[in-house]
């Protein structure tokens, strides 16, 4: 039996030394201990909880030190390329995992190859499965939740959570409540471990986030108006329809079990209340490693570099019908899981369509070639696509040969100290040549909207919306579109750039979500100097609007889906996008200065401290006798004075003003 969860899952579990009063200091006595939970998935590029949980390990390895250690399931391949294996260091925690390794269960410990590289316990789920009918009773015992046979996610769920609770029992054992202990559990698939611990009465300070509602996300999948019948939807009933009720029970379970609920921005917490019935204690907002993306002076660099590297490939892509100024091309794009509405794909589809009706009419000489970065259902590159790199690389070869014998003609001329007669430095035969690459770059069709054969070509969303637009990249349309139905990488024989590079290479990302409780491509975006559009339904989006007084000036274009109507936020949208185009290039390097400027206030060393509180509120919750919460001042984000001088006082049309 192999773990099949569809989202990643983890669990962060801590262990505190001696009573206390809070706010407690930077880092913890050498005593303390904090373990977190994690599912290891390799190949999750643009998973948002794998992102989370992957940055924020430096800055809690930074705090906690080897105090700090994350567990989750076991995968062979993952453990053998990404886990170096060890001894644990702390010989309650080693005693706990013999205890259940000696009653038959398979647990792992080593070292996560990962910034900051902290410990992780994986426990092997395939190996314990044999008790999933007496754990399936033990559920329901403890809070009447069955579980049908049939859902393989919620029964690994439960396997994966029994392993956490009984891995708990024998610890707390060991320690004898000194030190204490903190449990930190991430989505539903990692709460059934909350539920039974708290059942069982183990001394745990528990903590759980929901990083997108269950039944929100399904919802919104279904084009349901949900954020303004939330008073409105019966939950039990939306949930059972969808034939998800006993994992919203298990999620809702996990909720009102936790000491300390959080969810990751103010717009998920409103989702959070309705949907399950609790109003989140803290906001835990999502950071980035700003080092890992940090360049310094260098990102205009960068986005010259790689700029030319996606040129490249529109050169080949769009070969025969290359009829627009390269050097006047903008570069957009959207990425992130195929979510056609929930991503905002409808929209941006139906604004692109306007953007070029725009752009035409104003007979603008820009060109817009628009990327989707969403994996699909194909069965491999289409012909087309191929080919256009070939003849790119054949038209190259060609130039290069032809360049090569009249460079050694004219300095064999200039030898003999003549001027060259032009007329003869090139024979007929390399007339010939270029004539012969010259037509091989014709085509009778227009360059293709997408680079993959899909499998369901008919009925695929994006695919079907460019029909209806008319967008198929002819030659008076000044927007083209690429679908690119497939994670980037640098192994690609079309497009050969990792999905950094390809970021940096682009002019603008676009991610109109209707549903997205935080949104990391547009962070990732501004922490590489890249402006981005997102909008007040996303908790990136939210977060900007409370912190910067005109995002649009920083490049943090927001797009109104909450109180407008679709064409209106449609509107707005194509509004932005035609703006952008209107800007000179000395304008856009502009822009990108202001943007990366922002970077500092999605750095995890300021946005780590929403997590901190969120402990030691559990804390003063399930221990009360020893630990008490003073009143902890949580300013939306406290920063360097440098980054306040540098965003307050720059000489900027408008000057940004921080909220605190």
């Amino acid at each position: 039996m192999r773990l099949a969860f569809a989202r990643e899952i983890c669990v962060d579990y801590f262990i505190l030394k001696g009573p206390c009063t809070f706010p407690l200091p930077s880092f913890p006595p050498h005593n303390d201990h904090l373990l977190d939970v994690l599912e290891i998935i390799s190949n999750v590029i643009f998973g948002g909880i794998y992102t989370v949980i992957q940055t924020k390990a430096k800055i809690t390895v930074d705090e906690w030190g080897e105090n700090y250690i994350m567990m989750g399931p076991y995968y062979e391949h993952n453990f053998k390329t990404q886990v170096e294996k060890c001894e644990p260091p702390n010989q309650a925690i080693k005693a706990a995992m013999d205890s259940l390794i000696n009653n038959g269960c398979q647990v792992h410990f080593g070292r996560w190859l990962i910034e900051g590289s902290p410990y992780v316990i994986l426990f092997d789920i395939g190996a314990a499965a044999w008790n999933l009918d007496r754990w399936k009773g033990d559920l329901w015992n403890a809070c009447s939740i069955g579980l049908p046979y049939h859902d393989r996610e919620a029964n690994d769920s439960l396997v994966f959570g029994s392993l956490v609770a009984w891995f708990f029992k024998e610890l707390t054992d060991q320690l004898q409540d000194k030190p204490n202990v903190i449990a930190h559990f991430h989505e539903w698939q990692a709460g059934t471990g909350l539920v039974l611990s708290r059942s069982r009465k183990i001394p745990l300070a528990t903590v759980f986030t929901t990083h997108a509602t269950l039944l929100g996300r399904y919802l919104c999948a279904g084009n349901a108006d949900f954020y303004n019948n939330l008073d409105k939807f019966n939950i039990d009933q939306e949930a059972g329809e969808r034939q998800i009720y006993h994992r919203y029970c298990l999620e809702r379970a996990a909720v009102h079990c936790a000491h300390v609920f959080t969810t990751v921005s103010q717009i998920t917490a409103v989702e959070a209340n309705h949907m399950l019935h609790r109003q989140p204690d803290v906001v835990t907002p999502n950071g980035l490693n700003i080092r890992k993306f940090s360049a310094m002076h260098e990102f205009q660099n960068l986005h010259s570099m790689n700029k030319a590297k996606i040129q490249e490939f529109v050169r080949g892509h769009f070969y025969g019908h290359l009829d627009f100024n390269l050097e006047k091309t903008l570069f957009f794009f959207i990425a992130g899981r195929y979510e056609f509405s929930n991503k905002g794909a409808d929209l941006f589809l139906e604004s692109l369509s306007r953007l070029n009706y725009l752009l035409r009419v104003q007979k603008s000489d820009v060109t817009v070639v628009v990327f989707f970065i969403m994996p699909a259902k194909t069965n491999n590159f289409n012909v087309e696509s191929l080919k256009g790199q070939a003849v790119r690389k054949q038209l190259w070869d060609t130039a290069q040969s032809v360049k090569e014998k009249f460079g050694k003609r004219l300095y064999e001329s200039l030898l003999r100290g003549e001027i060259p007669d032009m007329s003869k430095i090139l024979d007929r035969d390399d007339f010939t040549i270029m004539k012969r690459a010259i037509y091989a770059t014709q085509r009778h069709s227009f360059p293709p909207v997408t680079t993959h054969n899909m499998l369901d070509d008919s009925t695929d969303p994006i695919l079907s919306n460019i029909r209806r637009i008319g967008l198929f990249n002819g030659r008076n349309d000044r927007v083209k579109i690429v679908f690119h139905p497939e994670f980037l990488s640098s192994t690609s024989p079309l497009l050969p750039m990792d999905y950094e590079e390809f970021v940096r290479g682009c002019h603008l990302g676009v991610f109109p979500s209707y549903y997205e409780p935080w949104g990391y491509t547009p962070g990732e975006c501004t922490v590489m100097g890249i402006p981005s559009v997102t909008t007040n339904l996303s908790g990136f989006g939210c977060f900007m609007e409370e912190h910067v007084s005109d995002p649009s000036e920083y490049g943090i274009y927001i797009v109104d889906r909450r109180f407008r109507s679709a064409d209106e936020s449609c509107n707005q949208l194509t509004q932005f996008m035609f703006s952008f185009c209107q800007q000179s290039r000395r304008q856009r390097i502009i822009q990108r200065n202001r943007t990366e400027r922002l970077s500092d206030l999605l750095d995890w060393r300021y946005l780590g401290r929403f997590y901190m509180h969120a402990r030691h509120l559990a804390l003063s919750r399930s221990f009360p006798g020893k630990f008490k919460m003073d009143h902890l001042n949580l300013a939306p984000v406290s920063l360097s004075h440098s980054l306040r001088c540098t965003l307050m006082h720059s000489h900027f049309p408008r000057s940004l003003t921080m909220r605190t």
